[in-house]
């Protein structure tokens, strides 16, 4: 169990989820915290990993770090999700144990689940069908962190925990338009509309720095590559806004309309995770009493004799095989991507046309979990979607700059 002073290193301590840990935890009186941004430390480097976790030797770890993005991220960038999620995950959770740490929680995603799942998804579900193309990478990614956690853990008795949120928004969420998730660009694309007929040109440009927005688009045959700021030309800005689907009291969003969506405020979400790091064990999830969690013979340096067990060392026949240990966190409530959008047109007081483009993906037609198991461990959400949807739009109008 942590105490009031254990160090609780938070990998992705500036992210979405990452900062409202942070603070979560604050609050609750755990100070000792630590956290390092990309530039401080590459996850994806191993020798830097290692000699961060030498220099700091965390007692709990906390990965909320990853490459992210929206379908169109997902679709451009698919050796990127695959490749920089395993090597930031694998190099965390092996120095994790490397350097004794007691406790781990992995931050993943929902999308581990078959595109087919029956609804709503429970753990079980997992591995069942094939995946959902257009983020089959970053899936694929996820689904092995949440096995190193398990393995790890049946090998050696550690103490890892992972955790799938379903969609997650909120204060830090990513507003950039290349690679952000479904509520946050469709936020951004009805409020910059709204401001286009408005002719709010300072507003439009305060927003740009902020925020610039790159595209490619083809110009004669060829792909021409424009990233707009608040110094651009107003044509330019219109010409890549458009890109995206942003005219003049006018926004086209990619699909149908009709996939169905969960959402969770990332507050709600921290709360969850602070929960699950604080107060459930691996026993807890699988039900047995008596689990070992020891470390393996920690030698006078930290570091661990991985040719000594006193785990369970993954052979316990009588209970036969444990999987699907990880835990969804969600809301267990869900809406279509029209009925999304007309909430964020309500609290932009957006007087305008939202058109859907039914020649683009839609991505999985509905992704509802089940939350039972984290009813059962005794947490459950506070923010509904009406309610976070206008807090995330008054954060976004108070970010520095704008």
């Amino acid at each position: 169990m942590l105490d009031i002073n254990s160090k609780i290193y938070i990998a992705g301590h500036r992210g979405l989820v990452g900062s409202a840990i942070w603070e979560n935890l604050i609050r609750r009186g755990y100070t000792n915290l630590v956290g390092r941004t990309h530039s401080e430390l590459d996850l994806t480097d191993q020798i830097a990993v290692r000699k961060f976790f030498d220099e700091e030797r965390p007692d709990a770890v906390v990965i909320a770090a990853a490459f992210v993005g929206g379908i169109m991220a997902n679709n451009l960038y698919r050796a990127d999700f695959i490749m920089m999620n395993m090597k930031i995950q694998c190099n965390i959770i092996s120095e994790a144990y490397s350097h004794g740490v007691k406790k781990l929680l992995f931050l993943g995603s929902t999308c581990i689940y078959p595109k087919n799942a029956p609804q709503p998804m429970k753990e079980d579900c997992l591995l069942t069908g094939e995946l959902e193309y257009t983020n089959e990478e970053y899936a694929i990614a996820k689904i092995a962190g949440l096995k190193m956690c398990e393995s790890y853990n049946l090998q050696y008795g550690t103490n890892y925990i992972a955790v799938m949120p379903t969609n997650l928004y909120g204060p830090n969420d990513n507003f950039h338009l290349e690679n952000s998730h479904v509520m946050p660009a469709m936020m951004r694309k009805i409020y910059l509309s709204k401001l286009l007929h408005q002719g709010d040109w300072e507003t439009i440009k305060k927003d740009l720095d902020l925020r610039p927005v790159g595209a490619n688009i083809k110009e004669e045959g060829q792909s021409v590559r424009y990233v707009i700021n608040g110094e651009s030309p107003e044509n330019t800005i219109r010409k890549v806004l458009s890109f995206y689907g942003i005219e003049d009291n006018r926004v086209t969003l990619w699909g149908t309309g009709r996939p169905l969506r969960e959402f969770l405020w990332s507050e709600d979400m921290a709360d969850a995770s602070v929960h699950i790091l604080l107060n459930v064990d691996f026993s807890d999830i699988i039900g047995i009493e008596k689990y070992s969690s020891v470390h393996y013979g920690n030698k006078a340096d930290g570091a661990v004799d991985r040719n000594h067990s006193t785990g369970r060392g993954g052979a316990i026949p009588s209970l036969g095989e444990i999987r699907n240990c990880h835990i969804n966190i969600g809301t267990g409530k869900e809406l279509t991507i029209r009925e999304l959008s007309e909430l964020v047109v309500k609290v932009t007081d957006f007087r305008g046309e939202v058109l859907f483009d039914s020649s683009k993906p839609d991505g999985t037609m509905r992704k509802l979990i089940d939350v039972e198991k984290l009813h059962s461990l005794g947490w459950r959400h506070k923010v509904e979607i009406e309610e976070g949807v206008g807090r995330l739009f008054e954060w976004y109008k108070q970010s520095p700059g704008l």
